[in-house]
């Protein structure tokens, strides 16, 4: 999730709340899930937990926390969201290692969205590493 950059807009990030479901498919509120990943109250313990956070980092438009998740050697210096974009949906189709026992781990994911009101998606393997003690994205292969 990391090819798609404009200009960024408040707009989408005020439709989630706390209490709001969580925008990564996950049984829980905003707040409870992804929320406390993004507020800095909480480390996501897997790489998937990881992602998921990301992706509604995405859909929130918190830049500071997919940049604060993002391996300092490809770290971008900014993230930028494009006004037309709207992340719609989430599919987590494959892990491999990425808990708490490992120190890498990849996520394939398929994340939909509308981009001027057309559906499409992104699908990618995403590679995470632990750094400083916590799980940080590094890289992705588009696979479509």
């Amino acid at each position: 999730m990391s090819r798609r950059t404009s200009r960024s807009r408040g707009s989408a990030a005020a439709r989630i709340t706390s209490a709001s479901p969580c925008p990564c498919g996950l049984p829980a509120a905003y707040g409870q899930c992804c929320g406390r990943f993004h507020s800095g109250s909480a480390a996501a313990p897997t790489c998937e937990a990881l992602m998921r956070s990301r992706y509604a980092a995405f859909v929130v438009r918190d830049a500071a926390y997919l940049l604060r998740t993002w391996h300092p050697e490809t770290r971008p210096p900014g993230v930028d969201f494009d006004p037309a974009m709207q992340w719609v949906g989430l599919d987590i189709l494959d892990t491999t290692e990425g808990s708490a026992f490992h120190s890498t781990g990849t996520v394939t994911f398929r994340a939909h969205y509308t981009d001027d009101g057309r559906p499409d998606s992104l699908h990618e393997k995403s590679r995470f590493v632990r750094h400083d003690g916590a799980w940080v994205y590094t890289t992705a292969v588009f696979v479509d």
